[in-house]
C-alpha cells in the first residue's frame, strides 16, 4: 500500500467537523476546512484556537504546537478547490442523508480518482452514500467521537464495496492520530449509536411518563452506572434534532417500533429546543446548568393527556 493520506479536507466546520480539522492538523496533516458559510469557518477557527489554549494550558501542547497546528488549517468556501488535491476527504455536515448523497455525488466529480472519500456520519448506510459516487470502493464511514481531540474511539465502517485497502489505509490513519479504530458492518446506528440512542430515548420515556425527573434520571445513571454524563444531559450535549434523526434512521432502517422515538423528544424539537446549541433542552444553559422549564411543561402536558385517557377507559 504505496498510497499515503497526508493532505486532508473536512467538509463542515460544525462541532464535529472543527474538532476533526483540529486533531488532524495538530498531528502534523494539512487540512483543507471546508464550509459555504465564511463566518461559520471563522468561528470554527475560533473555536479550535480556545480548544488550544485550553491544551495549552494544561501543558499537554506547547505554544509552538498550536500555533503549528492553527498554521495547518486553511479554510476554504468552495467545494471544488478545496478537495482538488487532497488524499482524504471527511464529511462531517448534517445528519440528514439527501444532504450527503448530494455532498459524496459532487465530492466523486471534484477529488482525485485515488482519494478516499470517508463520512463521520454516525447512522447512514455507508452503502448507500457510497452508491452515489463511482468510487464505492474507497467510500468508507470514519465516525469520530465529541469532543473530538479528547476522544479515542473512531468507529470505522465498510460499506458493501469498501476495499480492505481503504479499511487498512483508515485504520491506520486513525492510529497515527493517537485513536483507537474500531471496524465494524454497515448496519443503521452501527455499533455506538445503535445502543446508545436507544438508552437515550428510554431516559427520555422514563421522564415523558412521569417515572422520575430530569435531574433523578441523570443521578441514577451517573452514580449507579458510572456515567460521566447521564443520558438527558447527554442528549442536550449532542443535540436533541441529531439524537431524533438518527433514532428516526434506526426506526426506518430496522423497522422495529423500538426505535421510534419519544413523543416528547418530538415535540421538544418542534419547538425548537435542541439542547447546548440552542441553548435550552432538558437543561438550560443560558444562566449555569439548571432543569430547563420546557421539559417539564412537555411531561405535565403529556401526563394529563395519558390521565385523562385512564379516566375515559374506566368509564367506559
Amino acid at each position: 500500500m504505496s498510497y499515503k493520506l497526508k493532505n486532508i479536507a473536512v467538509i463542515g466546520s460544525g462541532t464535529m467537523g472543527n474538532g476533526i480539522a483540529h486533531t488532524f492538523a495538530q498531528f502534523g496533516y494539512k487540512v483543507n476546512l471546508i464550509d459555504i458559510n465564511a463566518e461559520a469557518l471563522q468561528k470554527a477557527l475560533d473555536t479550535i484556537g480556545k480548544n488550544l489554549d485550553r491544551q495549552v494550558a494544561k501543558e499537554t501542547i506547547t505554544e509552538t504546537d498550536k500555533e503549528n497546528t492553527l498554521n495547518n488549517i486553511h479554510t476554504h468556501t468552495d467545494l471544488k478547490t478545496g478537495v482538488a488535491d487532497v488524499d482524504l476527504v471527511v464529511e462531517a455536515a448534517t445528519e440528514n442523508t439527501e444532504l450527503k448523497l448530494k455532498i459524496f455525488k459532487d465530492l466523486d466529480s471534484y477529488a482525485k480518482p485515488e482519494a478516499i472519500l470517508a463520512s463521520n456520519t454516525s447512522s447512514i448506510s455507508i452503502t448507500k452514500i457510497a452508491a452515489a459516487t463511482n468510487r464505492g470502493d474507497k467510500v468508507i464511514g470514519m465516525h469520530f467521537m465529541n469532543p473530538v481531540p479528547i476522544m479515542k474511539l473512531v468507529e470505522v465502517i465498510r460499506g458493501y464495496a469498501t476495499s480492505y485497502i481503504t479499511t487498512n489505509l483508515v485504520m491506520e490513519l486513525a492510529q497515527k492520530l493517537d485513536k483507537v479504530p474500531v471496524e465494524v458492518n454497515d448496519y443503521p446506528g452501527f455499533v455506538a449509536n445503535r445502543i446508545l440512542m436507544p438508552m437515550i430515548n428510554e431516559a427520555i420515556y422514563s421522564l415523558y411518563e412521569g417515572v422520575a425527573g430530569v435531574y433523578e434520571i441523570d443521578t441514577v445513571m451517573k452514580l449507579g452506572m458510572a456515567h460521566p454524563m447521564g443520558p438527558l444531559q447527554l442528549a442536550d450535549f449532542i443535540g436533541l434534532d441529531v439524537c431524533l434523526a438518527i433514532l428516526n434512521v434506526l426506526h426506518q432502517g430496522f423497522g422495529n417500533p423500538k426505535y421510534a422515538p419519544c413523543p416528547l423528544l418530538v415535540n421538544m424539537v418542534t419547538a425548537g429546543k435542541k439542547g447546548v446549541k440552542s441553548g435550552e433542552g432538558f437543561y438550560d444553559y443560558s444562566n449555569g446548568l439548571k432543569e430547563a422549564k420546557v421539559a417539564a411543561k412537555f411531561v405535565k402536558l403529556a401526563q394529563n393527556q395519558t390521565k385523562s385517557s385512564l379516566r375515559g377507559t374506566k368509564q367506559s
